[in-house]
């Protein structure tokens, strides 16, 4: 039975003292140890949040990393840095990312094969447009995104990653797919790694939906079996996040 991992992305939002305080008022909102709950914070605030988090359940996770230890990369963060502070958890490939900042598959691969040389569990972000899915080839285009993502990571090494299917048409514009549309395109990652590796390494990886998942709706989705928990943007900065978390009870 896979463990539910409910991640908020904090995305640029919350100053390093404004963390510690959000952090501070979730803590007791959020204690489900039948869950693994990360909150992905801003690199400045990481130490504070860490600080804070102290003695609950809550694991600090960063928004991104570079995929080298160091060098004249002004501005980036190497994973190094982030395993020095305690950070397991990373997010690799969001849309924002990969929309702004002109991240590609390949990128995203590096920092994934770079994220499991320290330890650092990736949360490897994939989804389609609202175009890609009204052209009808959402699926096809997961699956690339996926199949480069995991180029040269090995079987034990999958197993132990989080992918975060996000819909780039459901985040942070209020609409949401619906639990079988999202459920559809989980099996089909499952599927795809289950082609790449085998079934035990699909079986045992951790699927979630992110796009707009809240507290009305996140018991509907986590229900399905191939959805494995959520990447919450927007309703994490919010005490209804424990709703989220607390979704089974």
């Amino acid at each position: 039975m896979r463990k539910k991992i409910i991640a908020g992305n904090w995305k640029m939002n919350k100053t390093p003292s404004e963390a510690v305080a959000l952090i501070n008022e979730l803590k007791p909102l959020v204690a489900n140890e039948e869950v693994d709950v990360v909150f992905c914070v801003p690199a400045i605030s990481i130490v504070p949040a860490m600080e804070a988090a102290k003695g609950s359940n809550i694991n600090i996770g960063a928004e991104n990393m570079y995929f080298e230890e160091s060098g004249a990369y002004t501005g980036e963060i190497a994973p190094n840095m982030l395993t020095d502070v305690g950070v397991k958890y990373v997010i690799i490939g969001h849309s924002e990312r990969r929309d702004y900042f002109a991240e590609t598959d390949e990128t995203v691969n590096k920092k994934v094969l770079k994220a499991f040389e320290h330890g650092i569990t990736p949360i490897i972000c994939c989804g389609e447009s609202l175009t890609q899915r009204q052209q009808g080839v959402t699926i096809d285009f997961i699956r690339q995104q996926i199949k480069i993502a995991f180029l040269n990571v090995t079987a034990e090494q999958a197993a132990t990653a989080v992918i975060a299917y996000e819909p780039i048409w459901a985040i942070g514009t209020g609409m949401t797919a619906t639990s079988d549309q999202a459920e559809e395109v989980c099996a089909a990652i499952r599927a795809c790694i289950a082609e790449i590796y085998d079934d035990a390494t699909a079986a045992a990886i951790r699927i979630q939906y992110g796009g707009s998942m809240n507290a009305g709706n996140a018991a509907e989705l986590l229900a399905k079996p191939d959805i494995d928990g959520g990447l919450v943007g927007g309703a994490s900065l919010k005490p209804d996040f424990g709703k989220i978390v607390n979704y089974n009870k």
